[in-house]
């Protein structure tokens, strides 16, 4: 495949690899557990939904702001030490949110929780980056994925679950335990697995000119920025749209939408057959083709048989195509790896925002139709785009 390796051939250390996908876990529910509670939090403490959200709002904005502080830190102290001190500090915040008595107490410990788990996700990759050669890191990279898949569905559907009990705070007792397990095992590690760089204190800035002076991470980062905005534009309003122009319940269509989990799934168990077969650049193009018929069959056809089938080929496809752009920025600036990957999940993030917005305005005007037609045809461009570039940035480390 391409790029310089990193560490030599040694054997994979599943163990670290483990803790890391059980953190990462973590993570993604605690961020996606609300989502379905936020009914119940507007009964409990008697106001409404609109109010209720910003317990969602808060912990986006604090995760989303903290990317780029943290992977310097990791960088320099050592990136299994900052995930287990910050895994404690999310331990401690799902603690407060359990115990939490007003709304304000809650979206205070969310604000705290979404700074605990910024450090986790883009640290653990840039973890495995140092760790893992580079021929051997997207197939190891998409099995860490799948703590974060799972996650992302457990955290909703443990959260519907609770909404409908009288102690609905036991998730966060649950998480509580799992992060606190995983910080004391991932600090025993660190200790003995992980020498710290020791590097000298360096600016914000120093880090991420360092990262941006080469064309190369440009490229992805902009890639990345690209599929987060034509992505979500769509994917964001799939459920809305099997509700309103399908005339599913939301509930039905909460249950279909969790499906793109099992495809990306799929994906993570398959990767380590697909990806010397199909390569990167055909991963991306083929990740990209998945999510465009995925989108435009649930925009002409909304039905649940559509959708679910839908939904598993959307998981599918962009687990395809972000893998394939996650490993890449591993290998952006192995000397600052923690600073690549972090500032490749703000350009991530901010993408999705931007998408969210572009997709919210598109169904303010004209429905949800056009936007989903509109992601379908947008992703095109970024897969193949990205796909071009790669083998481009292959024939270039060809010897001539």
């Amino acid at each position: 495949m391409s790029a310089t390796t990193s560490p030599s051939a040694a054997p994979t250390p599943w163990p670290t690899i483990v803790l890391l996908a059980m953190t990462a876990f973590c993570a993604s529910a605690t961020q996606r557990i609300l989502d379905p509670m936020l009914p119940r939090l507007a009964e409990v403490y008697t106001t409404t939904l609109s109010a209720a959200s910003w317990a969602i709002t808060a912990f986006a904005i604090v995760y989303g702001c903290l990317q780029l502080v943290l992977g310097p830190s990791g960088d320099r102290y050592g990136k299994l030490r900052v995930i287990s001190l910050f895994s404690l500090l999310a331990a401690v915040a799902s603690l407060l949110c359990a115990l939490s008595g007003t709304l304000a107490t809650l979206i205070a410990a969310r604000m705290l929780a979404g700074v605990g788990c910024a450090a986790v996700i883009p640290l653990a990759m840039a973890w495995i980056g140092d760790n893992v050669p580079y021929e051997q890191r997207q197939a190891v990279l998409a099995r860490f994925l799948i703590g974060q898949i799972c996650g992302l569905a457990c955290g909703q559907t443990f959260g519907g679950l609770a909404a409908e009990q009288d102690w609905w705070q036991w998730p966060f007792l649950v998480y509580t335990l799992l992060f606190a397990a995983a910080s004391g095992l991932l600090w025993y590690r660190a200790g003995r697995h992980e020498r710290p760089q020791g590097r000298k204190p360096e600016s914000l800035g120093v880090s991420l000119r360092y990262v941006l002076q080469k064309s190369w991470p440009r490229v992805v980062l902009v890639a990345v920025f690209c599929e987060g905005a034509a992505v979500f534009c769509g994917f964001a309003f799939v459920a809305s749209h099997l509700h309103v122009v399908g005339g599913l319940p939301l509930t039905e269509a909460g249950l279909i939408l969790a499906v793109f989990a099992l495809g990306g799934l799929s994906f993570a168990l398959l990767a380590r057959r697909l990806v010397p077969k199909l390569g990167e650049s055909g991963l991306c193009q083929l990740g990209c083709v998945l999510i465009a018929i995925a989108l435009a069959a649930i925009c002409l056809r909304p039905t649940p048989g559509v959708g679910v089938i839908g939904c598993y080929l959307f998981g599918l496809g962009f687990y395809m195509l972000h893998n394939t752009l996650q490993t890449t920025a591993t290998q952006m600036a192995p000397e600052r790896r923690g600073a690549a990957v972090s500032l490749f999940a703000t350009a991530f993030f901010t993408g999705q925002s931007l998408g969210t917005a572009v997709g919210g305005g598109i169904i303010a005007l004209s429905g949800t139709t056009p936007t989903l037609a509109l992601a379908a045809v947008a992703v095109l461009p970024v897969g193949f785009g990205f796909a071009w570039q790669i083998r481009r940035r292959d024939r270039a480390l060809v010897p001539t």
